[in-house]
């Protein structure tokens, strides 16, 4: 390697380390709070990310530390994944990765390489409804509808996964996802009813 280029590097990282100790070494009268993860994260590099969501490809920059929840609201702007406890355990920012249901808050965009996401506007072909979606409405399956978008993403991946054989099962695999409403009874109805009608499709 060209002496230059390794001099370079040296300090590069030389340059890095001095403002991560000043910044870690700063009184809170220097810096106020929040500004060091920010002055932090501006010291690492964006890396290269390539997802599908919702059938659109995206060549996207990412820093190492973006959830994929706040990828799609923040920089893709699909807001319709809600973020909820971001804890991962109210369940309101559920969404699909290659068929599977995630905790959207519980995993690092970077982490989705090549995947297939979707979300709840991922749901619907133009004015035609999911099945699910038109269950939840029919069944009145929601009140303030917070929550909504990641019951009905839960509630299409329980009946793929063959868990809505009986309203037990339904409560079961869909303890995770918390309606503060209440509306518990109904989001059960309305899964049994596409599970019954079997037109659940992702």
């Amino acid at each position: 390697m060209d002496k230059n280029l390794k001099k370079e590097g040296r300090r590069d990282f030389l340059k890095k380390s001095t403002a991560l100790a000043a910044l870690t070494i700063a009184t809170p009268a220097i810096i106020k709070a929040g500004e060091n993860d920010e002055r932090i994260a501006a010291l690492f590099e964006k890396i290269p990310l390539n997802l599908e969501v919702n059938g659109v490809v995206h060549s996207l920059s990412v820093e190492p530390r973006v959830t994929l929840l706040d990828l799609l609201r923040e920089q893709l702007h699909l807001t319709g994944t809600k973020k909820g406890c971001d804890y991962g355990q109210c369940g309101a920012c559920t969404v699909h990765v290659d068929g599977k249901r995630i905790n959207s808050c519980l995993t690092l965009a970077v982490m989705n390489e090549g995947k297939k996401i979707t979300t709840i506007e991922g749901l619907a072909d133009g004015d035609n409804l999911h099945p699910m979606q038109n269950a939840f409405i029919k069944q009145d399956g929601f009140q303030c509808g917070y929550c909504t978008p990641g019951q009905i993403m839960s509630g299409i991946a329980c009946i793929n996964e063959g868990h809505a054989n009986s309203r037990e099962e339904v409560q079961e695999y869909m303890s995770g996802n918390i309606c503060r409403c209440g509306a518990y009874p109904n989001i059960v109805d309305a899964v049994m009813q596409v599970k019954k009608e079997g037109s659940n499709h992702d």
